[in-house]
């Protein structure tokens, strides 16, 4: 059976859950959901069993250790790379592969995703390292229950041995290509979720990103350990352009290959997907904090303390932080991150 090594990545700001999410705690940190643990917290328990998967490799910025060593420190073996600055995911995961043997099988989790069902998750883990094991770069395709538009689709190719090729990557489409990806079959949601041994992730980004794979491998070899924590060398590190290990190389390999898998997933992209992740009453009212709903239907309030009070609305979320109010209808959840506010400085 393969080792998996779970590589959780930490660098999102989550503006569009502002203003619940801040720079100092952003979403992963947060107790969002109705079990009362942080997406980090829920993430690190998929991957907790240790006859499947090693120890936790966690990726952070400084500004987030507190965060994660509270949630992490109790994990016998979880390390901690500490990034000297955000340079997207692709950079991220090639310090992960510095710091893993290269025939060490790589499973990258994104640490603010939501997944309901957690043996549908452990199942596609085993599918994807037994393909990466042979040297597939591997995303999860997420079953599609939506024409969503706010997330990039996998057309699904040639079918393998627990799998299938990917034929193409398709960036966020608008409202009628979705509902033809959705009536034609055959395309999921890129999940964000890969699996690829580390010595494989490294050759394609030479191939395809050689500036970038050199100064993360530099980075790597100049860095400096201290205890759990191991630090990139700045200097190095600072030199890579950012970039999604989407665009620097699952859109570039010719080892590109997909799971599908149904696993209740979402993102908690915004406020709307964080609504249909709790609990509803039967007008699908979401409510956390004092609040008040009268002839409301699909209305969300999230309070930290004041009273709210909503009388004849629909489709409509409301959320108080501290002094902070945000009143925005569903379909308006997507531009939060756009606000002022949520913008960090």
């Amino acid at each position: 059976m393969t080792t998996i090594a779970p590589v959780v990545l930490c660098g999102g700001g989550g503006t569009r859950l502002w203003p619940r999410s801040r720079p100092a705690r952003p979403k992963p940190f947060l107790p969002l959901l109705d079990d009362g643990r942080t997406l980090f917290a829920a993430t690190l328990a998929r991957c907790a069993d240790r006859a499947l998967f090693a120890p936790p490799t966690i990726v952070a910025g400084a500004a987030h250790l507190p965060h994660v060593e509270a949630e992490s420190g109790t994990i016998a073996g979880a390390r901690v790379i500490v990034e000297p600055a955000m340079r997207n995911t692709a950079a991220a995961i090639a310090l992960a592969a510095h710091r893993l043997d290269p025939d060490t099988v790589m499973l990258v989790c994104p640490s603010d995703h939501y997944i309901a069902d957690t043996a549908a998750f452990v199942a596609a883990a085993r599918q994807a390292a037994a393909l990466a094991a042979e040297g597939w770069l591997v995303a999860f395709g997420i079953a599609p229950t939506e024409p969503e538009t706010g997330y990039g689709y996998i057309r699904q190719g040639a079918p393998l041995a627990g799998g299938y090729r990917v034929e193409r990557f398709i960036e966020k489409p608008d409202r009628a290509t979705a509902e033809g990806f959705l009536a034609a079959g055959g395309y999921c949601w890129n999940g964000g979720l890969f699996a690829f041994r580390a010595g494989t992730y490294l050759d394609e980004l030479a191939a395809h990103r050689p500036d970038m794979a050199a100064a993360a491998a530099e980075a790597a070899a100049r860095g400096t350990a201290d205890g759990a924590r191991f630090h990139p060398q700045a200097e190095a590190f600072a030199r890579i352009v950012s970039e999604s290990v989407d665009y620097a190389v699952m859109e570039n390999t010719a080892r590109a290959a997909m799971v599908p898998v149904a696993m209740g997933w979402s993102d908690i992209g915004n406020w709307k997907a964080l609504q249909a992740a709790r609990g509803h009453d039967a007008q699908g009212n979401t409510v956390r904090g004092p609040a008040e709903l009268v002839d409301c239907r699909n209305v969300m309030v999230d309070s930290d303390g004041p009273h709210v009070s909503v009388i004849g609305l629909e489709n409509v979320i409301v959320v108080i932080d501290g002094g902070e109010v945000l009143v925005t209808s569903a379909d308006g959840a997507q531009r939060v991150g756009k606000l002022g506010g949520a913008t960090p400085p």
